[in-house]
Formats: C-alpha cells, structure tokens, sequence
C-alpha cells in the first residue's frame, strides 16, 4: 500500500507548539516519501471538547500551509463503527462490564507506568453488583493475556509490553458511554489505511494496546514513529488542557522555522519568504534519523 498518514488532534484547544512539532513530523514524512496526508479530529470527548476549536485548529494549519488530500474525518460520526468493534470483541468473549470506581482500584492495584495498574477485579464475577437506585454505571474492559507485544518503532527502536502486568485489562467503553481512544484510534486507522503512524511519545507506551487490539479486530498495524515531547520548563507536556501557548499565525515561517530547529532538521541558509518556500526546503530535506529520541524543553 502507498503511504498513508495522519495528524489526528483533539479539539480540547487551540493549536500549541508541541501539536505543531507533532504535525510538522507526521506531514514530512507523507511528504517526503509521496504520500498521502489527513487529519482527522479526534472528538470522542465532549466533556474536553472546546467549542470552535475544530474550525480554529484547522484554520491555523491552513495558515501554516499544511494540504490535506482528503475531507476531515471527525470521530463523533464513527461511533456505529465503534460499536461494531465492541460487537466483535464481545462475540469472542473478550469483554467484560466493569463497575470499579477509581478509588477501589487504587485501593487494589499497584502501581505501573501509567498510573495503577488495573486488577482484574472484576474479570471473574459473573455479573457486576447492581445496588438499587445507586445510578452506578459500567466501563467496558479487554481481555489481555500474559504475553509481550513487541514493535519497533523508527524513532525510538524496538520496544516491547506485558500488557496485562504493565497496564492491566484496559478500558475501550467508559462508564459514561463514551468510546475509549485505544479503540477508536485503532479502528480509525484501519479505516482511512493509515500505513505511518508519526506522532508524540506520549502516546509511544499506548502503542502495544493499540497493537494488540489490531490484532484481536483482525487490522493492519501501521509503522509507528514517536517524536520526542516538548516539555515547559517545570518538565510538564505542552498541552491544551494546560492551556499551552496558541502558535501566532500571524508569523508562520517563524513558527515553522522553530518547529523545524525542534525536530533537528536542516534549516535553510536563508530564512525562507514565503511559507511555500519554506514547505519546499523542509520535505526536501527532511530526515527522522536525525530526529533526537529525547524530550526537549523550550
């Protein structure tokens, strides 16, 4: 299959540096090797979701020079394809309802990489407890075994996870109704063909799930490269939520040109006049081996 990749935001906000170096990568890459470029906004979230930021996040990247090749996917249109996941899972007996609240898992579990690792509480019962007028609602967990899940990732090298010892049976349905992002990813990228995965090592120790869900639904599993993060000066992700720095649209070249420097590019002799120019020198010489596999503060 020809390249396929993808820039997938969240509109929890608007476009900050960090989301910039993370779309700078994923479309060099496509670029580069002749592919193909999409986005796709990732609104499986409404309680994060701000209003307008969709329209605004695009806008930005247009004023960047970013082209996509096709129209943009947005998750809150795929839940039927969700829920035909969660079907198929279900049919091979690899789901069970889980009714832990956060405490009683902290209560049990120990800690891992991410946080407490899940318990199994719930895996054995039969059914979950149901306490009258209680309101009290049920996630939908997977199934993992004990086995490693190993890639090899352009960027970062091989890397391997026991799932169920590191992160436990994880949860692809939360218990507010909402479709968890290792399963809507996964099923997304089957769906648009996505061969190249380029994108934030934040999401590097989430890939052996979403490898091992592939696997399960019968998918693909892309090439996979994690640019390193980009860190404040306390060491805390660039993030929406943290309502990081929107990039100044009104400088373009200056924000690319220093997106550029981040991922350890080549930068051109002279500061390019136009945003095109600058497109023209960066996919030409465009190298990941280059790329540093450790974060970065600015």
């Amino acid at each position: 299959m020809n390249y396929r990749g993808r820039f997938a935001p969240s509109p929890s906000g608007p476009l900050h540096f960090g989301s910039l170096v993370a779309a700078m990568g994923s479309y060099l890459d496509a670029r580069n090797r002749q592919g193909k470029w999409v986005i796709r906004i990732e609104n499986i979230d409404p309680p994060r979701e701000v209003t307008g930021a969709s329209g605004r996040i695009l806008r930005t990247l247009e004023s960047l020079g970013f082209e996509w090749d096709e129209p943009v996917l947005y998750q809150s249109t795929r839940h039927a394809a969700y829920q035909d996941a969660i079907s198929d899972l279900r049919n091979k007996a690899l789901l069970y309802e889980c009714c832990c609240s956060r405490s009683e898992i902290q209560e049990r579990g120990r800690v891992g990489s991410e946080g407490i690792i899940y318990p199994g509480t719930c895996r054995t019962r039969v059914k979950p407890p149901t306490v009258k007028g209680s309101g009290r609602r049920h996630a939908l967990r997977l199934i993992t075994h004990d086995q490693t899940v190993a890639f090899t990732d352009g960027i970062r090298g091989t890397l391997s996870q026991n799932i169920v010892r590191e992160i436990g049976d994880f949860i692809i349905k939360r218990a507010d109704g909402h479709f968890a992002y290792q399963l809507a990813v996964v099923v997304d990228d089957a769906y648009q063909d996505i061969t190249d995965v380029v994108r934030g090592a934040d999401l590097l120790t989430s890939t052996p799930r979403q490898i091992y869900l592939q696997r399960l639904l019968g998918l693909s599993t892309p090439s996979y490269k994690h640019l390193p993060l980009v860190t404040d000066k306390s060491g805390r992700k660039l993030s929406k939520q943290h309502r990081s720095d929107p990039i100044n649209a009104a400088a373009p070249v200056v924000a690319l040109l220093a997106a550029l420097k981040f991922l350890n590019q080549p930068l051109p002799p002279e500061t390019p006049g136009t945003v095109a120019e600058f497109w023209e020198w960066a996919i030409a010489q465009w190298n990941h081996s280059l790329i540093n596999n450790k974060n970065c503060t600015i």
